[in-house]
């Protein structure tokens, strides 16, 4: 598939922009905010697509609405700082897409493309997560955070019940994954960038996947024309690790947050990151079980696979990031 040279330039722009964390004022972190908007929406219309553009729109609509309370919130931060300060923390959690204002994040996801679905999932991600970790420097604020990641919990566990797209199930998977960010960001920085690293590894390594196969339903997953002894396989152990079962990679963030929330004696938070982390998984294995029973040479009517040996080292990449936790478990343990 190829892109536009446009399109590399708009990437790499919001890339930069995303990064940036050495704002002095919040009307400098407001511009970086700004202009990371301005560089993704030509990445979302990037192709004449009715989809396309009105999950632009959408995208454009909330965000400036969350710019305009930001700027309005600074200016009254002399005045009144917790206030002020709030209203800053819950523009920024909108930004995010955290409960409880994720009602836009699963609508926008359902009209984008994978590689789209993936920016949305991690890069434009962090500069609304840099600016909440420099927020929480008043206890109301970190109630708050610790509040949203609870509630974005049960919603990106419960959201994903009887849903058979598999762009909405991402979405509410990043919004559950996203409620163990805010969590270890109320503890420090190390912890969330920590499992944020681990997230951006495994996340799109899935929705490449979809995007390979070009899957947007669940039906798509037993009907497509691909490689089955590859995807079997890598598809299954993607989706396990993303859910943090043991002994994948994705338990290894799991698994330090348990011990330093478990320090930090915040028993009730954690109670409910596990028993969401236990519904997500549960709708992770209704994927699974129907994919891999009927997708098997017997059950499936597509008898000729392309063989392609790019994509089938990319595939052996894919196991090797989700078999880390068992080649290296030793570092982990004594965390």
């Amino acid at each position: 598939m190829t892109f536009p040279i446009s399109t590399y330039f708009f990437f790499t722009f919001n890339f930069s922009n995303s990064t940036i964390r050495s704002s002095s004022s919040w009307f400098g972190a407001w511009i970086g905010l700004e202009l990371n908007l301005l560089s993704f929406i030509p990445l979302i219309s990037i192709s004449m697509n009715s989809y396309f553009s009105e999950a632009a729109l959408k995208y454009f609509l909330i965000q400036a609405l969350a710019s305009t309370l930001i700027i309005m919130s600074s200016c009254l931060i002399l005045l009144t700082p917790i206030i002020s300060t709030s209203l800053i923390l819950m523009s920024l959690l909108l930004k995010l897409g955290a409960a409880p204002f994720h009602f836009w994040f699963p609508q926008i996801s359902e009209g984008l493309s994978w590689p789209q679905t993936i920016l949305l999932m991690t890069v434009q991600k962090l500069a609304p997560m840099f600016l909440i970790s420099y927020l929480l420097t008043y206890p109301t604020l970190s109630q708050i955070v610790i509040l949203s990641a609870c509630l974005s919990a049960i919603v990106g566990a419960v959201g994903g019940f009887n849903i058979l797209k598999l762009r909405k199930i991402m979405a509410f998977s990043s919004i559950n994954h996203m409620s163990w960010m805010l969590i270890a960001m109320s503890i420090n920085d190390t912890m969330w960038l920590m499992y944020f690293f681990f997230y951006a590894l495994i996340s799109p390594s899935i929705t490449v996947l979809f995007h390979f196969i070009s899957a947007f339903h669940l039906s798509d997953l037993l009907s497509s024309n691909y490689p089955k002894s590859f995807y079997v396989l890598t598809l299954p152990l993607s989706l396990l690790s993303l859910g943090g079962l043991p002994p994948f990679t994705g338990f290894i963030p799991k698994w330090i947050m348990i011990q330093v929330l478990i320090l930090n004696q915040m028993i009730f938070p954690l109670f409910i990151l596990l028993f969401s982390a236990l519904i997500t998984l549960y709708f992770y294995l209704r994927i699974l079980i129907p994919f891999i029973l009927l997708s098997t040479p017997n059950l499936s009517f597509n008898t000729k696979y392309p063989s392609n040996t790019s994509s089938s080292f990319f595939l052996s990449f894919i196991n090797f990031l989700n078999f880390l936790g068992l080649l290296l478990p030793f570092p982990f343990i004594s965390m």
